[in-house]
């Protein structure tokens, strides 16, 4: 796919900027970083779409955009490129550590790879093999509305990616890893989370319905859908809040260091 193809490029362009620009880094820091990289702009472009599409569509349900229809064409070879980015990062990460089963590519780095990042790798194969076709066939044309709410869940990804490059790059001290990571929190929430009683709320509003009542006037499917999606973006967001507190408690130990005491009696 010409899509695929472009997802493929930019990788390697950003290999071989980073490769040059930081030689003292390993092949595994080069394709993490890079990899982040092209998520962050892909996180970008579908936020840009999901806004055109959802500030365009008055009626919820009925009006159409093409952004809608068309970003999902090219989110489709987006997912397999970054299982494959993700698999690279993956064995590079193990090969720099000297596991000799690295050595080369097999079976055995692939099923180490699917265990590792099992929940991860299942969300992209659902969204590829079960979401995707439905937005593009089985929807009769309706909801361009939510399929742009939808696409403006990634824009926590870039926050997410940013976070995790300051920690490559060993900044984790500055205030810009600090005020990146209450982003990572905000946006994720906000788009991740929140978004799904949101979508609730504006159908209730389109439909005159009281908001708890709307699940109950949808199909099943739609409510199991949501559901499906919604559920690991709450592990997930359990895990950035773990690994906020962790890090606020780590920086108030730096901050605080324990007195010796007596220290001043031996002088």
């Amino acid at each position: 796919m010409p899509d695929s193809h472009l997802h493929n490029l930019l990788l390697y362009t950003y290999w071989k900027v980073l490769s040059s620009a930081f030689r003292q880094w390993s092949d595994a820091d080069v394709v993490f970083v890079s990899e982040k990289l092209v998520s962050s702009l892909h996180a970008i472009l579908a936020t840009g779409a999901g806004v055109i599409i959802a500030t365009s569509c008055n009626n919820v349900m009925t009006d159409r955009h093409w952004l809608a229809t068309d970003f999902v064409w090219f989110g489709i070879p987006y997912m397999s490129y970054d299982i494959y980015a993700m698999y690279l990062s993956h064995y590079y990460t193990y090969q720099v550590k000297g596991y000799k089963e690295y050595r080369e590519h097999s079976l055995y780095t692939l099923k180490a790879f699917f265990r590792r990042d099992f929940l991860l790798v299942l969300h992209h194969a659902v969204l590829l093999t079960i979401f995707l076709p439905i937005t593009l066939f089985f929807r009769r044309d309706l909801g361009d509305f939510f399929i742009g709410c939808l696409f403006i869940a990634e824009f926590s990804t870039p926050f997410v990616s940013l976070g995790k490059i300051l920690i490559q790059l060993g900044l984790q001290d500055v205030w810009l890893y600090k005020v990146n990571g209450l982003m990572v929190l905000l946006s994720f929430f906000a788009c991740r989370i929140a978004l799904f009683p949101y979508m609730y709320w504006v159908y209730g509003r389109h439909a005159g319905l009281p908001f708890h009542s709307v699940p109950f006037h949808l199909p099943p499917c739609c409510n199991l859908g949501n559901l499906c999606i919604l559920a690991p973006q709450l592990y997930w967001f359990a895990l950035l809040c773990r690994k906020a507190r962790r890090t606020y408690l780590r920086q108030g130990k730096h901050r605080n260091p324990p007195s010796v005491t007596g220290s001043s009696k031996g002088d």
